[in-house]
């Protein structure tokens, strides 16, 4: 189970990393598909996305304060979850490309990394 925790939180961070990039550096392009967030909006979710990707890894690896993992994988799954929503507003349609199955997925995933560090196999 440890094992198959750790895959998906490197596969999570990786992923986390590359969409709160793209929603920081390219929110205007954001802003414009979907008006349901301003452009700040659009940055603060893509740090905040950044910074639990990073907070995935570096305290579970590092053995240091290890509950910040469970805690970033969280507030990860209800920011992603929450985007879903967003998304759903836009598009109901069941495809790869919709970003709606994406989030639902990623929140789902990371929710199970929360669950597993907290209750299945704790770190500490």
């Amino acid at each position: 189970m440890n094992v198959l925790l750790w895959v998906i939180q490197v596969a999570l961070a990786l992923l986390y990393l590359a969409g709160g990039s793209y929603k920081a550096s390219k929110f205007d392009a954001l802003a414009n598909q979907m008006r349901a967030l301003p452009r700040g909006g659009w940055r603060v979710l893509g740090v905040l996305e950044m910074v639990g990707a990073v907070l995935l890894i570096v305290p579970a690896a590092a053995n240091w304060m290890p509950i910040l993992t469970p805690l970033a994988a969280a507030a990860l799954a209800l920011e992603t979850l929450a985007l879903a929503g967003l998304y759903a507003r836009y598009s109901l349609k069941l495809a790869a490309t919709n970003p709606l199955v994406w989030s639902v997925v990623m929140g789902l995933l990371v929710a199970f990394v929360a669950y597993g560090r907290y209750a299945l196999r704790p770190l500490a």
